[in-house]
C-alpha cells in the first residue's frame, strides 16, 4: 500500500511539471507569434 502511494505521488508531480512547463511553453509562443504579427505590419 505504501508504494502505491508513492506511485502516485510521483505520478501526479511529474504531471503537474510537465503542465507547468507546458503552460510557460505555450505562454512564450503567444509571445513569440504577437512579435511577428507587430513586425509584418
Amino acid at each position: 500500500m505504501k508504494y502505491l502511494f508513492l506511485a502516485y505521488t510521483i505520478f501526479w508531480i511529474f504531471l503537474f511539471g510537465y503542465l507547468f512547463r507546458l503552460s510557460r511553453k505555450q505562454k512564450r509562443l503567444e509571445k513569440e507569434i504577437e512579435n511577428l504579427k507587430e513586425g509584418r505590419q
